[in-house]
C-alpha cells in the first residue's frame, strides 16, 4: 500500500524542518543553515525551497509570520515540530536496524 503523502520526508524537507525547528527564518537563511548543517551536502534551490515551504504551509506544519517585500519568515507549528520529532525517532530506528544487521 503506498504511504500517505508527508509520512515519511524527504532529506531536503527534513532538513527544512531542522531549520525551521532553531527558530522562525526566511528562505535565504533556511538554505543558509541547510548547506552548513549538512557540510554543502544538500543545496536547497529557491525551487525546491518555495514548493517544500507550500506542502508545509498547506499542512499546517509552518506558519508565514512576516513579509518584508520579497522576505518571507516562516516558524515552525507544533504539528511541524511533532512531524519533526516523529522523523527523527523514524531515522533512529532506521539506522539502529542497520548496525544491528552489520552485527548478524
Amino acid at each position: 500500500m503506498p504511504k500517505k503523502a508527508m509520512e515519511i520526508l524527504t532529506e531536503s524537507m527534513f532538513y527544512v524542518l531542522m531549520a525551521l525547528s532553531k527558530g522562525p527564518m526566511c528562505g535565504i537563511e533556511i538554505a543558509d543553515y541547510v548547506e552548513k548543517r549538512t557540510n554543502g551536502r544538500v543545496l536547497l534551490g529557491p525551487a525546491t525551497l518555495y514548493t517544500i515551504l507550500g506542502k508545509f504551509e498547506k499542512e499546517k506544519w509552518i506558519k508565514e509570520i512576516e513579509v518584508e517585500g520579497r522576505k518571507r519568515t516562516y516558524r515552525i507549528t507544533d504539528t511541524g515540530l511533532t512531524a519533526y520529532e516523529q522523523e527523527v525517532e523514524r531515522l533512529k530506528q532506521c539506522v539502529q536496524d542497520a548496525f544491528a544487521a552489520q552485527q548478524e
